[in-house]
């Protein structure tokens, strides 16, 4: 590697672990920006000591010194326990998408260079908003501790990344668990395989795949936290034959659905074609070809496949869909509409059937893609990629307290 003068991109870390791997499915829990009131709830009641009290403190402006006083409580009550030699963490992911197939995926978590996307090292494919920042960066002054990894990805041009973590999954894990259907094994790897599997996940820049809120926060609490240098983060190389990226569905929702009014603003601009509602929307949107499109479904069973009537030039598919389908339906509706969204078509089917929206099938944006435009410097629509599955919080917590890494 190319001696850059700056500190090493990834590198081993002395985490912090449950202390109770057997229980560990009841400590773990999906990351604090998918987890409604509701969902936290069931996390919460499962254990007394769930991480989600942590990662989404509840109550008012005092929450987040209570959620540090409440990891100072498990600190002191030896719930956790700080490894003694800097390690990184493998971790394997096995799970079913929603069309039921089965995936495992692999990745290394290790302490993530919090620098900034000023050196290019570290590159975002999408904006963010102030108030999850805010949010997180009071969480992180007042415990001084990285609660959650967020997910990267390397193109490991060489592979060596990929290579050595298989070579790490070939013996027992360390700590097993499950979360909502996905089955997690986690290793701990210290010493000069360590270093060895850090320098490959350095093999080049890293693309933020889930986490740029978080990313952007340990940035700046390294203003007030000098020795919070680093975030835990999971690497996966993009070649990783578990890597899946779901796409993320629409869900116009507003009053007073009407059909042929929608249909006809399409029509104006696209080429819109109505099909058999008995056929299988999935199967149609698969079958849209190389232009543009999207699969517009209506109350009452109308099914619409809507595309462009010529290729933009090197425009992201879900960018057109965003501007030339999604606007003109919520347009249509007035302004009063609003836009939910899902990795799950189920989802999109059963709420349009209830009568309650218009839903907007689209198709996943390829890992590849993601990346080119990260290289590029250009961003994403919101919501553009689901990384399938979600990074655990739970499985380890780095704390800012000058021995945190190397």
């Amino acid at each position: 590697m190319t001696d850059t003068g700056l500190p090493a991109l990834f590198t081993p870390i002395r985490a912090e672990r449950y202390r109770a791997r057997a229980s560990l499915s009841d400590l773990i829990a999906p990351p604090y920006d998918v987890l409604s009131a509701e969902l936290r709830g069931t996390y919460v009641a499962r254990s007394e000591h769930n991480i989600v009290r942590v990662t989404l403190p509840d109550g008012g402006p005092s929450r987040y010194v209570a959620a540090a006083r409440l990891l100072d409580q498990w600190r002191a009550a030896r719930v956790l326990e700080r490894d003694e030699t800097p390690c990184v963490y493998v971790v394997q992911q096995e799970f079913l998408t929603p069309d039921g197939r089965s995936f495992m995926r692999t990745g290394v978590i290790g302490g993530l260079a919090a620098e900034g996307y000023g050196p290019g090292r570290v590159r975002p494919h999408e904006k963010t908003h102030r108030e999850p920042k805010e949010d997180r960066l009071a969480l992180g002054r007042a415990t001084r501790t990285a609660v959650e990894p967020i997910f990267v990805l390397s193109r490991d041009p060489r592979d060596h990344l990929r290579r050595r973590l298989e070579g790490v999954t070939h013996h027992e894990p360390t700590a097993v668990a499950s979360l909502d259907g996905v089955a997690i094994g986690l290793w701990r790897v210290a010493g000069v395989q360590a270093r060895e599997i850090a320098n490959a996940a350095s093999d080049g820049p890293l693309y933020i795949a889930d986490g740029h809120h978080r990313y952007e926060t340990a940035t700046a609490l390294r203003e007030a936290l000098p020795e919070a240098t680093r975030i835990p983060a999971l690497v996966v190389p993009v070649r990783d034959p578990g890597l899946v990226v779901l796409a993320t569905h629409r869900l116009v929702q507003g009053p007073a659905i009407d059909p042929e009014a929608i249909i006809a603003r399409l029509s104006a601009r696209l080429v819109t074609q109505e099909r058999e509602a008995e056929l299988d929307p999935q199967g149609i949107l698969e079958g849209l070809g190389r232009l543009p499109g999207a699969i517009v479904l209506f109350p009452g069973g109308r099914l619409c496949a809507v595309g462009a009537r010529e290729a933009p030039d090197d425009e992201l598919e879900l960018a057109f869909v965003e501007r030339e389908i999604v606007r003109v339906i919520t347009d249509a509706l007035g302004p009063k509409a609003t836009i939910a969204y899902t990795a799950v078509p189920g989802d999109v089917i059963d709420c349009v059937g209830q009568g309650g929206c218009v839903g907007v099938l689209v198709r996943p944006t390829p890992a590849e893609r993601v990346l080119a435009l990260a290289d590029a410097g250009k961003v994403m629509p919101p919501k553009s990629t689901y990384f399938a599955p979600k990074v655990p919080g739970g499985l380890l917590l780095l704390p800012f307290d000058g021995a945190e890494g190397t």
